[in-house]
């Protein structure tokens, strides 16, 4: 499902129990100097993000300073998150002119003890030559296996313009280990120039036609079944923020598409990326 970028006026975009991928949870939230914002979802445990910005964080009287360090978009500087238990009550007040503010979450029961993320877990993987060329920064990710219950936050960028990602295509829509896990999926699209736009496929079913979405800045894209690639225009950088929420653990088995999974052998990196989502 695709929802157009909305002024959302901090409110969820996806929110608890969502219809299309209930064990997801996002808000994006935007302030100014001094202006604060709190929230409290039970039953979610979720990671604050700064997208742009900086804000300083308290979750349950633990505080967290000025966390974020970028200034007018995802390209400038390095991600920076805070884990904010199922059920906390968290608060961050803009410490910059102006901040945007992902907020992740999955959903989970168990109360587990806040922390800061302040470097992120990098992979890169592909080529150039494969138009598959990309890195990705683990925000909540191997590192942090033994401290989140399911939630896997991260950011994926292209290196250079053009080119696809999330291939060779895969699912994970259905709990049969050790082939598949059921994670659903939530991604929040940015563009460099952000007149950019991309294509997010989605495909259900092998060697059957799907859906395709126009996707632009500022785009959500909610996986809930199938075979998902996306890929960007020439002459454009893409981002996106990735949101993944599992049903019965945390680590990611990922079904490859049987009609493209040979191709596993030919993009460079590619299972160490695999190898990251645990």
């Amino acid at each position: 499902m695709h929802i157009p970028p909305f002024d959302n006026q901090n409110k969820p975009i996806v929110d608890v129990d969502d219809p299309t991928v209930p064990l997801n949870y996002f808000n994006i939230v935007k302030l100014k100097r001094g202006e604060a914002f709190e929230y409290q979802v039970p039953g979610y445990e979720t990671c604050i993000v700064p997208a742009t910005g900086s804000v300083d964080v308290d979750v349950e009287g633990v505080h967290f300073a000025h966390l974020g360090n970028r200034g007018e978009d995802v390209w400038d500087g390095e991600p920076e998150g805070a884990y904010v238990p199922s059920g906390a009550r968290a608060q961050m007040v803009c410490v910059s002119e102006t901040a945007e503010v992902f907020v992740a979450g999955a959903k989970y029961d168990k109360v587990l003890d806040p922390f800061d993320v302040r470097e992120h877990d990098l992979v890169q993987y592909g080529s150039d030559d494969t138009k598959t060329h990309r890195k990705i920064k683990h925000i909540l990710g191997q590192k942090q296996h033994d401290k989140v219950g399911r939630l896997l936050v991260s950011e994926l960028f292209t290196v250079g313009q053009g080119g696809w990602s999330g291939f060779p295509s895969h699912k994970h829509d259905t709990n049969r280990l050790p082939d598949e896990t059921r994670h659903d999926e939530t991604y929040n699209f940015r563009f460099k120039p952000n007149w950019g736009s991309g294509l997010q496929m989605l495909q259900r079913e092998d060697n059957e036609p799907g859906d395709a979405y126009h996707i632009v800045d500022g785009s959500t894209i909610c996986i809930d079944k199938g075979y998902h690639p996306c890929c960007v225009l020439p002459g454009y950088e893409m981002y996106y923020f990735t949101i993944l929420g599992g049903l019965t653990q945390r680590s990611l088995v990922q079904y490859f598409q049987p009609t493209h999974a040979y191709q596993i052998e030919t993009i460079p990196g590619i299972k160490d990326m695999i190898a990251k989502f645990k």
